[in-house]
């Protein structure tokens, strides 16, 4: 595909589009079918017709012979100026009447050939015995020829039935055939154009939008979406898809310009007291020891911010593959983790069945993040912290489950509680605290990944219920 990509302007020009293939292919299997047809119905009405002229040959022979076995007859009686035999002068038959040598008493119209062989049959004894030749041509046209015997060496009686007139009709009707087909083929391929041009319209709309795209990089392309067949879907998914698109590159864009601003406060910090550093003699030994106290504290403030930077990066474009995962085994890593970490006293309660689809890296980040907000906002506190993990009854199939962590730190105002999950923001009360305001927006992007949502609560008799959930359904207050 990317090969394609590149190919010359003249060659990518040469390429035969998908409407042209359309409308050939659609020609060709009209053209294949019709003229199937037109063989297969030229064919049928040939051999019908042949059939047809050859059984009427066939009867005028028989009614002759069954005449001269039945009555005596005399050439004669077969002149054509005599009335009452008109059973053997059929349309389209030719009479001639051979004496008992063979000789032409009666010439036909046209006058037919007589053979030795007819001249035998002239002098048999038997009446009725018959000869009978095919495709015999007499002057420009071809005949049937059948010679009847009068029988006691009387003569015979030659009957011939011209088909080349028929052939010419066969032929006339083969040409027609052609011509009908021809046409039809022409009008295939014209319809097939414009059915392809109709079929392809919004696919070529759809290509352009596309390739304006490509060429441009803009993602605000109005894209076709019109129509509830197959290109109406593929229409409105390149839309939604261009829509994500859009809006992944406008939490990049805020991405980079929060992370510059929050990034100018430490590193300024930094270039000052580095200033410092150059007249280190110069300082007394308190001042020096709070300027490395100072700088050790602004390096790991910003080795945490990038740290988290990575990570919410990393939750927005995470690979890895979702799975089934029991929340209450993440949980307990979690806990045991900031137990050894902060030294405080953290509970969990688990209720419900826990096991959702998800990703566990991405999980476990949202659950560390909840935990180490508490412990930070509760510093000093002698009430545990409580991790409580609600699912629905097991025997439901799905569900929501709940994700919380509940502390008795000094609550949240009701003005920051809509706002704690936005990148960078720190309530008025936590400026004073360590970290970047980036725990809680990574909190927010996995529950909105995993088809949940953050939520926020503050804790009647002080405090804070911070969560998310996993399912897509927003919890009510509690």
């Amino acid at each position: 595909m990317g090969r394609l990509g590149r190919l010359p302007a003249g060659r990518r020009s040469k390429l035969v589009s998908l409407r042209t293939t359309f409308a050939v292919s659609f020609a060709a299997v009209t053209a294949a079918v019709t003229i199937l047809v037109g063989i297969l119905s030229y064919g049928a009405a040939a051999r019908l017709v042949r059939v047809d002229q050859q059984s009427v040959f066939t009867q005028v022979v028989q009614d002759v012979r069954d005449e001269v076995r039945q009555h005596r007859m005399l050439p004669q009686d077969f002149s054509s100026s005599r009335s009452g035999h008109d059973v053997v002068r059929p349309s389209r038959t030719d009479v001639q009447v051979l004496g008992a040598r063979g000789q032409i008493v009666d010439h036909g119209s046209p006058v037919l050939p007589v053979t030795a062989r007819d001249q035998a049959v002239a002098g048999a004894a038997g009446a009725g015995r018959t000869v009978e030749y095919k495709d015999v041509r007499v002057g420009d046209d071809l005949f049937r020829i059948a010679t009847v015997a009068l029988g006691d060496g009387r003569g015979a009686v030659q009957v011939a039935q011209e088909f080349s007139d028929t052939e010419d009709l066969l032929r006339a009707l083969q040409q027609r055939t052609l011509a009908l087909t021809s046409a039809v083929v022409v009008a295939a391929g014209l319809f097939g154009w414009w059915l392809a041009r109709h079929i392809t319209r919004r696919l070529v709309m759809l290509t352009a939008a596309a390739e304006n795209v490509a060429r441009t990089g803009r993602l605000d392309i109005e894209v076709p979406v019109a129509g509830l067949d197959e290109v109406g879907r593929l229409g409105r998914a390149f839309d939604r898809m261009l829509g994500r698109l859009a809006q992944s590159e406008e939490d990049q864009r805020r991405l980079v310009q929060d992370a510059g601003h929050e990034l100018r406060t430490p590193l300024t910090s930094l270039r000052t007291n580095i200033s410092l550093l150059r007249r280190m003699g110069e300082l007394p030994p308190a001042t020096r020891d709070e300027l490395v106290a100072d700088l050790t504290q602004e390096a790991r403030e910003l080795t945490d911010l990038v740290n988290e930077l990575v990570d919410l990066a990393a939750g927005q474009s995470d690979a890895e593959p979702p799975q089934r995962v029991d929340l209450a085994d993440i949980a307990e890593d979690v806990v045991g983790v900031a137990r050894r970490r902060t030294g405080r006293e953290i509970e969990l309660r688990v209720s419900g069945d826990a096991t959702t689809e998800g990703r566990p890296g991405m999980l476990q980040r949202a659950m560390s993040n909840l935990v180490e907000n508490a412990a930070k906002f509760d510093r000093g506190g002698k009430a545990p912290i409580e991790v409580v993990i609600t699912g629905p009854a097991r025997s439901a199939r799905a569900g929501t489950v709940r994700v919380e962590v509940l502390d008795r730190g000094p609550g949240i105002a009701d003005g920051d509680l809509i706002r704690i999950f936005d990148r960078f923001y720190r309530a008025a009360d936590a400026r004073s605290q360590p970290g970047s305001g980036l725990g809680l927006s990574i909190v927010r992007e996995v529950a909105m990944a995993h088809g949940g949502a953050p939520f926020a609560f503050r804790r009647e008799g002080g405090g804070s219920a911070i969560g998310f959930t996993v399912g897509g359904v927003i919890p009510d207050k509690p």
